[in-house]
């Protein structure tokens, strides 16, 4: 199922789930047959994950995970050069007083600014990633939405965070935003694509699940809950759902993509939950920063606490850590 490359074969893969065409007839036959999602059910399950008790040893161990697991970020009109550097110097370091405290997996900029911070964190191992494709709401034109992508690559991204035409995909036009993701993933040459569904626009675990499945079929690389931008973000539910697509795709294919949260995650407790839901509901194998990020720059700080409390044995105040 894979090309000399290594990629996956797209033909064959949507052959292995049965989607007998990427018209829209043939996407609304394969989408709206996918198997309805028991709202109370995954919200129970959620819930319940959540409650699980964490003991010390294996809290420190996923305190560490999760720092690594975070796409460190800064999305505002207000962003400097100095910003960015600043941001990149924390993505390296986070908690330069501790040593051994790992590094985030990325951080993500607009596309402007990737080549600062490429410079920046050089040699490091931190990804540097980019939104693109009219980021955060989508509407424009194909053309407008490869020529973003290609500017964040050419500038040196390692990772593109586009953005679906929720509007196309709500009116059930399925065939325009299969062949948008399509298109910006040829655009992406060798860099990862994550395709942002903001789901607190998509009203339905349905209109998730289809919309999951609809990237993943269409090569997206992560399939992301939100841009951050509007509330509700990433939920619990929500991501239990985008787990089980990816879940789902790699039993059936045994192709493996990756899942991002992004947005209302603040605390340690609320990141230890999501590695929890990737353990039960996926499986440990997702459990690596290539396969699961957190889209959430305020739970570092929080992290980096509570690390701070579990290998010094008392609390640091929020004084201790910088902010950017």
């Amino acid at each position: 199922m894979t090309t000399p490359s290594g990629t996956p074969d797209a033909a064959a893969l949507r052959a292995a789930v049965g989607l007998g065409g990427t018209d829209n007839a043939s996407l609304r036959v394969f989408l709206e047959g996918l198997p309805a999602v028991d709202p109370v059910g995954v919200e129970a399950r959620a819930a319940q994950l959540a409650t699980r008790s964490i003991k010390k040893d294996t809290k420190r161990a996923l305190i560490d995970l999760a720092i690594s697991m975070v796409d460190l970020t800064t999305l505002e009109g207000a962003d400097t050069p100095g910003k960015v550097r600043n941001l990149c110097r924390k993505a390296v370091q986070p908690d330069r007083e501790v040593p051994g405290t790992p590094s985030t997996a990325a951080v993500c900029v607009y596309p402007d600014m990737v080549a600062v911070a490429a410079e920046a964190v050089a040699g490091t191992g931190v990804k540097v990633a980019s939104v693109a494709t009219a980021f955060p709401a989508g509407r424009s034109s194909l053309e407008v939405k490869l020529a973003d992508t290609r500017l964040a690559v050419e500038a040196g991204a390692d990772e593109i965070d586009m953005v679906i035409d929720r509007g196309a995909f709500l009116a059930g036009d399925y065939a325009t935003v299969f062949g948008q993701v399509e298109a910006v993933k040829g655009a992406c040459g060798d860099a990862r694509l994550k395709v942002i569904l903001e789901t607190g626009e998509l009203a339905t675990y349905d209109h998730v699940r289809r919309a999951s499945w609809l990237a993943l079929l269409a090569g997206g690389d992560f399939i992301k809950t939100s841009t951050g931008k509007i509330a509700p973000a990433a939920t619990l539910p929500v991501t239990h759902v985008m787990l089980q697509a990816v879940r789902d795709l790699f039993d059936l294919t045994g192709v493996q993509r990756a899942v991002k949260p992004a947005g209302g995650i603040r605390t340690t407790k609320d990141a230890i939950a999501y590695l929890v839901a990737v353990h039960e509901v996926a499986g440990p194998q997702w459990l690596d920063p290539h396969w699961f990020r957190f889209g959430a720059s305020g739970v570092v700080n929080d992290l980096l606490l509570q690390r701070r409390t579990q290998t010094q044995g008392h609390y640091s105040g929020p004084r201790y850590v910088s902010v950017d």
